[in-house]
C-alpha cells in the first residue's frame, strides 16, 4: 500500500507545482533576455507554449503566479505585459509576518525597527553628501507640520512617511526607496499594537527629524547618525531594544 507522501495524486501535485515554478522562471528569463521592460507585451500564451516549450496549462498558472507578484499584469482579453514590479506584494507579506510575529511578544516589530535604523544610519553618508549646502524648502514645510502636529499631541505618519521618501528620492537609488518605503509602511501597520505615543514622545520624533534636516544640509554625519538614533529613541524604549 502506498503511503500518502508517495500516493499517485501527490506525486502528480508535485509534478504539476515543479512544472508551473520551472515555466515561471522561463518568463522571467524572457523578460530579462529581451529587455522588457514594465508595460511592455509579452507574446500571447500559445506564442510562450511554444518559445518556452512548455504546457499551456503551465504557462497560464505561471503568469497568475507572476501577476500575484506584480511581475507581470494580465489584462483580460487584451494579453499579458511585463508589470509594475512594485514591491507592494512584499510589504504586505512583511506586515502580515510581523503582526503573527508580534501578538505575543512584539518580536516581529522589534525586527522591522532594527532593519530600518540599519538602513537609516547606513544611508547617512550618502544623504549628506547629496544634501549638503542645498535649501530642502520642502522637507523643511513637513518638519514644521510635524512640529506642529506633535506639540497638539497629534501623529503625523503621513508627513513622517513624505519627509523620508523626499530624502531618499534625492538620492537616484529608487531600489533603496522602495525597500526603505516598504520597511516603513510594515512598521506604520503594526504600532498601533504599541498603543498612542505620548505628546512627549511625539515631540522626540518630530525634533529628530529637523536634527536629521539641519545636519544633512550640514554635511555632518554624526550628527545626522544621533538624530537618527534620537528618532527611533522612543519606539525603541517601548520595544526595550538596545
Amino acid at each position: 500500500m502506498l503511503s500518502q507522501s508517495g500516493s499517485p495524486a501527490k506525486k502528480l501535485r508535485n509534478n504539476r507545482s515543479t512544472a508551473v515554478e520551472d515555466s515561471s522562471e522561463k518568463i522571467k528569463n524572457y523578460i530579462t533576455q529581451n529587455n522588457l521592460s514594465p508595460g511592455d507585451c509579452l507574446p500571447s500564451e500559445s506564442d510562450l507554449c511554444t518559445i518556452l516549450n512548455v504546457s499551456r496549462s503551465s504557462v497560464r498558472e505561471a503568469l497568475r503566479r507572476l501577476e500575484a507578484l506584480q511581475i507581470v499584469e494580465v489584462r483580460r482579453g487584451i494579453g499579458a505585459f511585463v508589470g509594475s514590479l512594485s514591491m507592494s506584494p512584499l510589504v504586505e507579506t512583511l506586515a502580515f509576518r510581523t503582526v503573527m510575529m508580534s501578538r505575543n511578544n512584539l518580536g516581529g516589530l522589534r525586527e522591522i525597527v532594527k532593519v530600518r535604523r540599519y538602513l537609516d544610519l547606513g544611508m547617512a553618508q550618502k544623504v549628506c553628501d547629496t544634501l549638503k549646502g542645498i535649501p530642502q524648502p520642502g522637507l523643511e514645510t513637513l518638519v514644521e507640520l510635524m512640529e506642529r502636529r506633535a506639540k497638539e499631541g497629534k501623529l503625523f505618519s503621513d508627513e513622517d512617511y513624505a519627509f523620508h521618501d523626499g530624502i531618499l528620492a534625492l538620492l537616484d537609488n529608487e531600489v533603496m526607496r522602495q525597500l526603505v518605503g516598504s520597511f516603513w509602511k510594515v512598521n506604520v501597520t503594526s504600532l498601533p499594537q504599541l498603543g498612542t505615543p505620548s505628546k512627549e514622545s511625539l515631540i522626540t520624533t518630530a525634533t529628530s527629524h529637523r536634527a536629521m534636516l539641519n545636519a544633512a544640509i550640514n554635511g555632518d554625519v554624526h550628527a545626522y547618525r544621533q538624530a537618527v538614533m534620537q528618532h527611533y529613541a522612543p519606539v525603541e524604549q517601548t520595544l526595550h531594544l538596545t
